[in-house]
């Protein structure tokens, strides 16, 4: 088990560190919010990035041949409740998102090191910390979308809750799918690397 757990670093470390970091970090925003008796951000602003337009402030000067669009950027005066809700979902699932995602493969790491890297239950937590984040990327960014176009539709009179509207929204989460189905076909490899292991310990 020790050459497998020195195999580990200093992976394991580095996330180890960023997992606590980031869960004392949302510990504080959580007790900050509740001693002030508020929740959300102070300022609710979306961006219409389908819209642009060439009427630009004085300061943007372009380079000869360049030339400057604006993008409109909507900010509530005093946002309500509902407001603040659409902009929390906009932006909360990708933490939740990357903190579960940390947590796995924290326990991905400490299971392989005290149980070795190629056993069943190694290659099971593999597998589960793959389904996470193809899953789950794609469940976020259909939320953010939703929460952002609808947010879109509350401050702009131009713009609506439509499909176009949330197409404009939506980002493919290409790389978060690419490293879920990535840890899927290693957590085969592995899988395959144990039973040859078991294999070969039963012949000897």
């Amino acid at each position: 088990m020790t050459e497998d757990r020195k195999m580990l670093e200093p992976m394991a470390t580095v996330v180890s560190i960023v997992l606590r970091t980031l869960l004392a970090l949302l510990a504080a925003g959580l007790v900050h919010s509740t001693i002030h008796g508020s929740w959300g951000d102070v300022f609710v602003c979306i961006a219409d990035d389908s819209t642009t337009s060439s009427v630009t402030a004085d300061d943007f000067v372009p380079e000869n041949g360049a030339q400057v669009d604006s993008i409109p950027r909507y900010c509530a005066e005093s946002p309500d409740a509902h407001l603040r809700l659409l902009n929390e979902l906009g932006e909360l699932p990708s933490t939740l998102l990357l903190i579960s995602g940390l947590f796995l493969l924290h326990r991905l790491l400490q299971g392989a090191a005290r149980d070795g890297v190629y056993t069943v239950q190694t290659a099971s937590r593999l597998r589960l910390l793959g389904w996470w984040l193809l899953v789950g990327s794609l469940v976020v960014e259909i939320i953010e979308a939703n929460a952002r176009a609808a947010l879109l539709a509350e401050l702009a009179e131009t713009a609506d809750f439509s499909a176009g509207t949330w197409l404009s929204m939506w980002t493919a989460p290409y790389l978060a799918v690419l490293t879920g189905l990535g840890l899927l076909t290693f957590a085969r490899i592995t899988r395959a690397g144990t039973s040859m292991r078991e294999d070969l310990e039963g012949v000897v």
